[in-house]
C-alpha cells in the first residue's frame, strides 16, 4: 500500500496545479479535480501504469474511472500525513479505524474563532491557507443530539435611560440582546419565539475571500453553504406565518444562496431580490467594479406573507390637486388607454367618448382600447370622473382619486436613493471614534428600508449576525420588539454601548428624519459557557507550556471528546511539545466536546455548574418552565 501511496504522490506531483507555493501536494485540490473528471487529472492517472490498474476499470474494453475508490484512497490518512496527522494518528484521534479523515465523512463541523459554523463534510486541515489560522472540529450526526438543546442563560441585565440594572422580571414584550454561538442560540430561541418573528434580516460573511470565510478558497464554497443552511432551517421555524427573511449578499454566493433558500423556504416562496447600491462609483483596482450588493427576500408563505408600501414622497403628493374643488378630494391624471401589446385588444373597448362640455367625440388612438367599458366611462363622465384637461378641450383623461389609492406606494427593485456603504462606517465613527473591526457597517437608512417594507411598530425583528448593532438600533429608534444575537466580545464594548446611546437619544443615523429623542429599554444575557470557555484561552495561549497546563485542567473539570485518548496523549507529551503552537492549539480544540460548548437548559441544577437561584428563575421564566 505504501508503495502505492509513493507512486500516486510522484504522479500527482508533475501537475504543477496541485503544488502550494511551499511545495506541499494540495490534497483538496486534488479531489475537487477527480469530483469533477477534469479530464487532465484523468489522462495523468492513466500514464501509470499501476495507478491505472488500481483506479480504473475495463468495461467492454473501455476503462471507466473507480472515483470513489480514488476518492476513498486520497482521503486515507496514511497519504500525506504531516507531524499533526501523525501525532493524531499516534494517540487514536479517528473514528473508524483510520480509514477515513473525519471532515470527509457526512458529519457536522463547529469552526472557531468569529462567526462559528455548523458544516456537514468539510476540509482537511492540510491545505487550509498558509497565511491564516483556522481551527475547526468535527462532530458525528449522532454526537449533536445536545448540540441544540436549548442553553441556560446568565449575565442577566437590563438597560434603560436610567443605566444598567439587574433583571427581575421579564415582559412579553422585552428586547433582547443575547452572546453567544448564534446557532445555538437560535435553537435556545425556539422555544420562546417560535413561530412569533415577523422580520429577519441578516448581513452574513459573504465568502468572498477577505472576510470572516477567507479560508481554503477552493473548498470554502460548500463549507459557507452548509454554514448558512444550518441557521436557515431553524431561522425559518421562528418566523410566523406572516413573515418574511431579508438577506444581504455578493455576487460571490448569491446564485447558490438563492438555491439553498429555494430548498428551505420553497420556491414558491420567493419574494424579490433588491440591488442596493453600496457604493458612487467602481473600486479603481477593478477592470469591471461591483457597486451593488443583493437583498434576496423570501417569504415563510408567500400567500399570508404581509409586506407594506413606503410612504409617498412629498414630491409623489404634490402630484395630486384639486383645481376644480371636486368633492372627493384630490386628483391627479391617469392614463385611459389600456395596453393592447401581445393581442390583448378588445374590441368592445373601442367606443367614442363625447366631451360633454363641447361634444367633441374622442376614439382610442393608435388602434387600441379604452381601459374601462363604455358602461363604466359613462358613470365615470356622470360623476365629473374624466378630465379634458386644463382648458376642457383636450383629449379624456381619468381622474385618480388620492383616496381610491393604496396607501403608500409599492418598492421597486433597484435601491439607488438609500443611503451607500460610507455613510453606514460614519455612523459609526461617529459614535465610536474609529472603528475597524466593521468592514462594511450597513447604513441606518438601508436597514429603515428594509423593516417599513417587511414591519409595523410592534413586529418582532432578529438579526443572528448582530455585529456593530445597526439592526437593534433601527428596530429600537422605530418602535419594533428585536432580538439581537452576536458571539464576539465587542458585543458588550460596541453592540451594546451603542443601543445604551440610542437609549439616551443620540441623533445620528435616521435619529433626526424620524424625530427620535431616546427612551426604551433591552435585557442582554448570555449563553453560559463551560467548553467554551477553554476555547479562547486555547487560542490566546502564548506557549506550550500554558497549553499544556491548560490540558490538565480541561482534563479536571471540561468534557472531553469520547474520541480522545486521555492516557496515551499524557504518555505522549513529548511528542506534542515537539508540534508547533499553532497545531498544538489546534489539536486540544479537537479534543473538546463540543456538544458540552454551553450548560445545556436540562443540566441547569446539576451543581457542578454552579448555576445561581436568580438565574434559574429567569430562565424559568424565559423559557416557560417551571422552578419546581
Amino acid at each position: 500500500m505504501q508503495n502505492l501511496f509513493d507512486d500516486l504522490h510522484a504522479l500527482l506531483a508533475q501537475d504543477p496545479r496541485l503544488i502550494a507555493q511551499d511545495g506541499a501536494l494540495l490534497k483538496n485540490l486534488t479531489i475537487e479535480l477527480a469530483l469533477k473528471l477534469d479530464p487532465d487529472l484523468l489522462r495523468l492517472l492513466l500514464s501509470h501504469e499501476r495507478i491505472r490498474q488500481h483506479f480504473f476499470v475495463a468495461v467492454e474494453g473501455i476503462l471507466v474511472f473507480d472515483k470513489e475508490k480514488f476518492l476513498h484512497f486520497v482521503n486515507n490518512k496514511a497519504f500525506l500525513p504531516d507531524s499533526y496527522t501523525a501525532f493524531r494518528n499516534k494517540i487514536g484521534l479517528s473514528d473508524d479505524g483510520g480509514l477515513t479523515y473525519l471532515a470527509h465523512r457526512r458529519d457536522v463541523t463547529l469552526v472557531w474563532p468569529y462567526k462559528d459554523c455548523v458544516l456537514e463534510g468539510g476540509q482537511t486541515h492540510e491545505d487550509a491557507r498558509r497565511d491564516e489560522i483556522f481551527w475547526n472540529t468535527t462532530l458525528a450526526p449522532d454526537d449533536i443530539d445536545r448540540l441544540l438543546d436549548p442553553k441556560v442563560l446568565t449575565g442577566w441585565r437590563r438597560y434603560d435611560a436610567q443605566g444598567e440594572h439587574p433583571v427581575t422580571e421579564l415582559r412579553p414584550d422585552d428586547n433582547f440582546i443575547v452572546k453567544g454561538n448564534n446557532l445555538l442560540a437560535l435553537h435556545s430561541l425556539a422555544r420562546r419565539f417560535g413561530g412569533k418573528v415577523k422580520l429577519i434580516y441578516i448581513d452574513p460573511p459573504y465568502n468572498t475571500g477577505t472576510d470572516d470565510f477567507g479560508y481554503n478558497d477552493r473548498f470554502n464554497h460548500s463549507t459557507w453553504l452548509t454554514f448558512m443552511r444550518n441557521r436557515l432551517e431553524i431561522a425559518r421555524f421562528l418566523l410566523k406565518r406572516e413573515g418574511a427573511i431579508f438577506i444581504q449578499i455578493t455576487d460571490q454566493e448569491m446564485p447558490y444562496l438563492r438555491v439553498l433558500l429555494d430548498e428551505i423556504f420553497g420556491r414558491e416562496n420567493f419574494i424579490e431580490q433588491v440591488i442596493w447600491k453600496k457604493r458612487g462609483g467602481a473600486p479603481n483596482d477593478k477592470q469591471i467594479g461591483a457597486i451593488h450588493e443583493y437583498i434576496v427576500i423570501y417569504a415563510k408563505d408567500v400567500n399570508h406573507v404581509q409586506l407594506y408600501r413606503q410612504p409617498r414622497s412629498e414630491d409623489q403628493l404634490s402630484r395630486y390637486q384639486n383645481p376644480d374643488n371636486h368633492p372627493k378630494g384630490l386628483w391627479a391624471p391617469d392614463n385611459l388607454m389600456a395596453n393592447v401589446k401581445g393581442g390583448r385588444y378588445v374590441k368592445s373597448l373601442y367606443y367614442p367618448i363625447v366631451n360633454p362640455q363641447t361634444g367633441e367625440v374622442h376614439y382610442p388612438s393608435s388602434d387600441g382600447n379604452w381601459r374601462y367599458s363604455q358602461e363604466k366611462v359613462a358613470a365615470l363622465l356622470a360623476n365629473d370622473e374624466i378630465y379634458f384637461g386644463s382648458d376642457g378641450k383636450g383629449r379624456p383623461k381619468l381622474k385618480r382619486f388620492l383616496c381610491d389609492v393604496q396607501e403608500g406606494v409599492p418598492f421597486n427593485t433597484i435601491w439607488v436613493d438609500t443611503p451607500q456603504g460610507v455613510s453606514g462606517t460614519q455612523e459609526i465613527k461617529e459614535l465610536f471614534g474609529s472603528v475597524n473591526l466593521f468592514d462594511t457597517p450597513k447604513p441606518e437608512g438601508l436597514i429603515a428600508q428594509v423593516m417599513q417594507l417587511g414591519s409595523i411598530e410592534g413586529d418582532l425583528v432578529l438579526d443572528f449576525f448582530l455585529g456593530s448593532g445597526t439592526t437593534a438600533a433601527v428596530a429600537h429608534k422605530m418602535g419594533r420588539q428585536y432580538i439581537g444575537l452576536e458571539q464576539m466580545d465587542y458585543i458588550e464594548t460596541i453592540t451594546v454601548e451603542r443601543l445604551r446611546m440610542v437609549i439616551a437619544g443620540e441623533q445620528g443615523g435616521i435619529s433626526q428624519e424620524i424625530g427620535w429623542q431616546g427612551g426604551g429599554d433591552f435585557v442582554y444575557c448570555e449563553l453560559l459557557q463551560w467548553n467554551a470557555r477553554y476555547v479562547q484561552r486555547i487560542q490566546d495561549a502564548t506557549s506550550a507550556a500554558e497549553l499544556w497546563a491548560i490540558w490538565q485542567e480541561i482534563q479536571r473539570h471540561g468534557f472531553i471528546s469520547y474520541r480522545v485518548d486521555v492516557a496515551a496523549i499524557n504518555a505522549h507529551a513529548e511528542d506534542f511539545v515537539a508540534l508547533t503552537l499553532a497545531e498544538q492549539q489546534r489539536f486540544l480544540l479537537e479534543t473538546l466536546d463540543y456538544n458540552a460548548l454551553y450548560v445545556n437548559l436540562s443540566e441547569m441544577d446539576d451543581a457542578d455548574y454552579a448555576v445561581s437561584d436568580e438565574d434559574k428563575r429567569l430562565n424559568a421564566q424565559f423559557y416557560g418552565a417551571s422552578t419546581e
